[in-house]
C-alpha cells in the first residue's frame, strides 16, 4: 500500500493538502529506521523541487492565482506518484512556499529515478489555467534527486537536497541535477521513448489494466476504469498519465487512444451484463474532426453496448474550446454513452462545465477523499459537492477510498460509486474477469 500524504499521523499543508515539511522529514526517519543494515531492503530515493521567480507569478497574476498554481503543482506531483509508483511506498508533501518533496521506498534504479524526475519536470512545465479563466501561468521547475544512503537522517538528506537545487537554478540549461557526487546516468532520450512506443504500440506491447468500482450503498462490483501502463525495459513501467505526454510530444495521441479503446472494449464485452466499462478521454481525441463518429463506429464494431460505457474527461480538456467539447460530448451522450467530469475538485472547479457540458457524473479527485475522516472542513466541502451534483441530478463517484472510515462517509454524504485501494487495485484483465465472474 502507498504511503499517502494525507495519512493520519501525518500534518498537511493547508492550501495544498500534502504532507508538511516535519511530515516528510519524519517518514524519512521511520523508513530509515525501519530498517538498519539491511541489505535487502528497498533503497530509498527522494527529490526536491523548486521554481525559480515564483514571487513574479504572484505579482503578475496575483496571490490567489500563484496559491492555485501551488495548488495544481500539488496535485501533478500526486497523479505522477500514484501512477508511477503504485510498487511501493511514497509520500509527497509542500515543504515551504514554492518547493515540494517527493520520497519513495521501492526497488528503483538510479535511471528509474532520474526519468521519474524528468517525467515530473514536464508535467509541472505544461501551462495552467489562471484562476479567474483569463490566460496560463508557466512554471520553471528545476528537480534535486538523491538516493539515500543507508542510515542518513532526512535533515542531512533535505541539506544535500537544498544545496543542489541552489545549483540547478543558478545553471539555467539545468532542470535536473543529482545531490551526491556520483555522476547522473545516462538518461534515455525523449527521442527515444518516442520511437519507443512507436513499436510497442505496433507489437501490442501497451498494457490495460482495469480499476474496480463498486457500489457504496450494497458494495457490489459495477464495474471498471481502464488504465493504460507500458513496461518500458530500460524505464520500468509507464503510467497513463507520462505515457500519454509521450506519445503527446510523438503525434501518437489518436493511435495510443484508439489502441487503448480497441483493447478495452475488447476485454469489457466478455465481462457480465451490467458491469460499466469507464474510458479516459483526451484533449487531441476532442479536437479531431470527427472524434465522435470515428468512435462510435469503434464502439459499434465491438458489440459493447453503449448504455455501459463512461467517458471521463478532465478540466485540461476542456481548456482549449469548451464549446466544441460540448458539441462532441452531446453527439456521444446521444447514442447512450455517459459522460463523467475526472478530477472534480483537483483543479480551479469551473462551474461553467456543469453548466454547458452534457454530465451524467461527477468524479470526485482524490484530494477531495484524503483526510476527511478527520476533518470537519473536508467532510463540509464533500457534502456541498454532493448536494450541487444532486440538484443537477448528476452521480458521485468518489475515487481513492483508502480506509473503510472513508467509505462510510463517502456512503454517508450520498456518493453512489467508489473505487481505490480499499478494495483493489488495478487489475490485469484476467484478473479482473475471475473477479466479475465469482
Amino acid at each position: 500500500m502507498a504511503t499517502m500524504p494525507q495519512s493520519t499521523d501525518s500534518p498537511r499543508d493547508a492550501l495544498t493538502g500534502l504532507a508538511d515539511a516535519r511530515a516528510v522529514e519524519r517518514c524519512l526517519d521511520r523508513w530509515r529506521a525501519d530498517m538498519p543494515g539491511d541489505a535487502r531492503a528497498a533503497p530509498v530515493h527522494a527529490m526536491l523541487i523548486g521554481f525559480g521567480r515564483f514571487d513574479a507569478v504572484n505579482l503578475a497574476y496575483g496571490e490567489a492565482a500563484g496559491d492555485g498554481a501551488l495548488v495544481e503543482v500539488a496535485r501533478r506531483i500526486l497523479h505522477l506518484a500514484t501512477d508511477e509508483l503504485a510498487g511501493g511506498e511514497w509520500i509527497a508533501g509542500r515543504v515551504g512556499g514554492g518547493k515540494f518533496a517527493l520520497a519513495a521506498r521501492e526497488p528503483l534504479s538510479r535511471e528509474r529515478w532520474q526519468w521519474l524526475g524528468e517525467a515530473l519536470g514536464e508535467a509541472l512545465s505544461a501551462p495552467i489555467a489562471a484562476l479567474d479563466g483569463a490566460g496560463t501561468v508557466r512554471l520553471w521547475p528545476r528537480l534535486a534527486l538523491v538516493r539515500v544512503l543507508p542510515g542518513e537522517r532526512a535533515g542531512h538528506v533535505f541539506d544535500q537536497l537544498a544545496g543542489t537545487l541552489a545549483k540547478a537554478h543558478d545553471r539555467p540549461g539545468e532542470r535536473l541535477l543529482w545531490a551526491d557526487r556520483v555522476h547522473a546516468p545516462a538518461g534515455i532520450r525523449t527521442a527515444e521513448l518516442e520511437a519507443d512506443l512507436l513499436a510497442a504500440l505496433d507489437r501490442d506491447e501497451i498494457e490495460i489494466a482495469f480499476q474496480p468500482q463498486y457500489a457504496l450503498a450494497s458494495d457490489a462490483l459495477v464495474g471498471a476504469e481502464a488504465l493504460a501502463r507500458w513496461r518500458h525495459p530500460r524505464v520500468g513501467a509507464i503510467g497513463a498519465g507520462t505515457l500519454f505526454a509521450i506519445a503527446e510530444r510523438a503525434d501518437h495521441v489518436a493511435h495510443l487512444s484508439r489502441h487503448i479503446a480497441e483493447r478495452a472494449l475488447a476485454a469489457a464485452s466478455e465481462w457480465p451484463d451490467g458491469l460499466r466499462l469507464s474510458l479516459n478521454v483526451t484533449p487531441s481525441d476532442l479536437a479531431a474532426s470527427g472524434f465522435a463518429r470515428e468512435f462510435m463506429r469503434l464502439l459499434e464494431s465491438s458489440g459493447f453496448a453503449p448504455e455501459r460505457l463512461t467517458l471521463e474527461i478532465t478540466e485540461q480538456v476542456l481548456l482549449g474550446d469548451l464549446e466544441r467539447s460540448a458539441k462532441v460530448l452531446d453527439d456521444l451522450k446521444r447514442v447512450g454513452i455517459g459522460i463523467a467530469l475526472d478530477d472534480f475538485g483537483g483543479g480551479f472547479c469551473n462551474f461553467r462545465y456543469l453548466k454547458l457540458l452534457p454530465l451524467d457524473t461527477l468524479k470526485l479527485d482524490r484530494s477531495m477523499i484524503e483526510g476527511i475522516e478527520r476533518d470537519d472542513r473536508d467532510r463540509a466541502v464533500l457534502r456541498a459537492i454532493v448536494a450541487l451534483a444532486r440538484a443537477l441530478d448528476l452521480s458521485v463517484v468518489a475515487e481513492g477510498i483508502e480506509t473503510e472510515e472513508q467509505r462510510a462517509i463517502a456512503a454517508d454524504e450520498g456518493c453512489s460509486t467508489y473505487q481505490g485501494f480499499l478494495r483493489s487495485k488495478p487489475l490485469a484483465a484476467y484478473d479482473f474477469l475471475r473477479l466479475a465472474r465469482a
